[in-house]
């Protein structure tokens, strides 16, 4: 019978404790990092419409409005454009659509040789809305549960169209969610799987 010596009993003393620690950490330890863990810290706005460039772009800090309509090249033509919304601050997920609404002649002026002539000015309307649901997942922003479709809901690993109109039928039973921890209560979804997904949504008043 072939015995090992004291320095071989050491070495696969201690190979043997590598191997065990290593498949320990394999199936023991489970990182508590969420899929929003390398969330967007700036401030993300899209710009739509009638810009110079529309798209979407980045900020250190909230913009305001009139901010957000200079960085995409301002608008495309000169028109009016009501100014108090100018310095209205605008969050994280904002997506502005810029429309010309038509032309419409003003009251009728005087002219030199005594004729009348309409001045046709255009007039700039600015839609405050949320960015699409698959671009707000691009930069791991949360997605409104009282927003959401069935579509939008399917673009999230882990849910698919059944449970997808699951929430949707719930939200309509109870005329909205109140706070992303009620996804708890939709069928389908235990404690487990709302650990998961509780970092995808938000609830906004």
């Amino acid at each position: 019978m072939k015995y090992f010596s004291a320095n071989q009993q050491w070495v696969l003393f201690a190979v043997a404790f590598f191997l065990i620690g290593t498949l320990a950490f394999k199936f023991y330890y489970h990182p508590s990092s969420t899929p929003f863990e390398k969330a967007v810290n700036e401030v993300v706005v899209e710009v739509l419409g009638e810009v110079r460039q529309p798209g979407v772009y980045l900020y250190r800090n909230p913009p305001q409005l009139k901010e957000a309509i200079e960085r995409a090249g301002g608008f495309k033509e000169t028109a009016q454009f009501d100014l108090g919304l100018s310095s209205m601050i605008l969050e994280t997920g904002t997506l502005l659509t810029v429309t010309r609404e038509p032309s419409q002649p003003s009251p009728p002026l005087p002219s030199s040789k005594g004729e009348e002539k309409g001045v046709k000015q255009g007039e700039i309307k600015i839609r405050i809305g949320r960015m699409a649901a698959n671009k707000l997942l691009v930069f791991f922003l949360p997605l409104d549960l009282n927003r959401v479709s069935v579509e939008d809901l399917c673009l999230i690993p882990g849910i698919g169209e059944s449970l997808a109109q699951e929430m949707i039928a719930y939200r309509e039973r109870r005329k909205g969610f109140r706070s992303v921890e009620e996804i708890k209560n939709v069928r389908g979804i235990g404690r487990k799987k709302y650990e998961i997904l509780k970092e995808f949504f938000t609830v906004k008043s």
